[in-house]
């Protein structure tokens, strides 16, 4: 069994409105508490974080699906939305939604984007980030797979 061990440090010199600084590997970031949540809105904070953990883990995950099925690709794309519910002052991260865009090679065989429609879906329940927040946090997708030459 192989373990990894990922590291972050993170600094907090005031209360709640002030502004801290996250280091991680390649990361170091400023954060603050989101306007949406009346905070300063400087540098990132934890509901984009978390988005940002499930998107990117999505798209390599599906990347290297691909890659692995020997489906060859134009482009790879996802926007993504998190919905965060606030009921009596209480904050629930409630939806995380991809809406992945894959553009496959011209010529592509329908067998080929068949299998890579099917991974679309398979890449969301494989991905480590969408297994970790399971039964926390609903994870939609609505995802678009073409052919280059069939784009419009």
């Amino acid at each position: 069994m192989a373990e990894h061990i990922f590291k972050l440090k993170a600094d907090w010199p005031g209360l709640r409105n002030d502004v801290g600084v996250i280091e991680s590997g390649n990361l170091k970031t400023k954060i603050s508490i989101p306007p949406e949540m009346d905070g300063p809105g400087i540098g990132t904070n934890p509901d984009e974080m978390l988005l940002g953990a499930a998107a990117t883990c999505y798209i390599i995950t599906l990347a290297a699906m691909l890659e692995r099925s020997g489906i060859d690709k134009e482009s790879l794309t996802v926007d993504s939305e998190a919905t965060v519910d606030v009921t009596n002052g209480v904050f629930t991260y409630k939806r995380i939604v991809h809406k992945p865009r894959l553009v496959l090679a011209e010529g592509t065989d329908e067998k080929k984007l068949s299998l890579a429609r099917r991974l679309t879906e398979k890449a969301e329940t494989t991905c480590m980030i969408s297994r970790a927040i399971k039964g926390n946090v609903e994870i939609g997708l609505e995802t678009e797979v073409l052919r280059a030459g069939d784009t419009d």
